[in-house]
């Protein structure tokens, strides 16, 4: 992907790590791709677009749980 199939950006800082969270669109689709940064080390992960409202439900109900313990 290139950074001109870039729709939308939001970045999150917590502690020492930055979480850079990107829509993307190509060819085959929308896609978020989650990056975590850690002192310049990175991991990405990609969720497609049409599972969002999945990802997003099953982070509410781990921060529901996190957040009654």
């Amino acid at each position: 992907m290139h950074n001109n199939d870039l729709l939308h950006t939001e970045k999150i800082l917590a502690d020492r790590k930055i979480f850079f969270l990107d829509l993307k669109e190509n060819a085959r689709g929308k896609v978020v791709k989650i990056t975590e940064d850690v002192g310049g080390n990175r991991d990405t992960i990609m969720v497609p677009a049409e599972i969002l409202g999945d990802f997003i439900a099953a982070l509410t109900d781990i921060k529901e749980t996190a957040d009654s313990h």
